[in-house]
């Protein structure tokens, strides 16, 4: 189970999840950043340092925040 960025980012779009992630699993889209969840190691240190509170663990992800988990997956199968 990976991480998922949701749409506080896009109006953020800040960055230091990039900086902290130990496996370099978070890509820059045009809007927003997108986490790999075929790379992710659940480490959690890009929540922790989220600025906008955007990153959610998928199973805690916020009902209205769902979509993106398939935007999210979308992002990579589309590469």
């Amino acid at each position: 189970m990976a991480f998922v960025i949701t749409s506080p980012c896009k109006t953020e779009k800040a960055g230091e999840c990039v900086e902290v992630c130990p496996v370099d699993c978070i890509e820059e889209g045009k809007d927003m950043f997108y986490i790999d969840p075929d790379i992710c190691i659940d480490c959690g240190a890009c929540e922790a340092v989220c600025p906008v509170e955007a990153i959610f663990i998928e199973d805690e992800v916020p009902e209205e925040e769902t979509p993106y988990i398939a935007l999210n997956r979308a992002f990579f199968e589309d590469r």
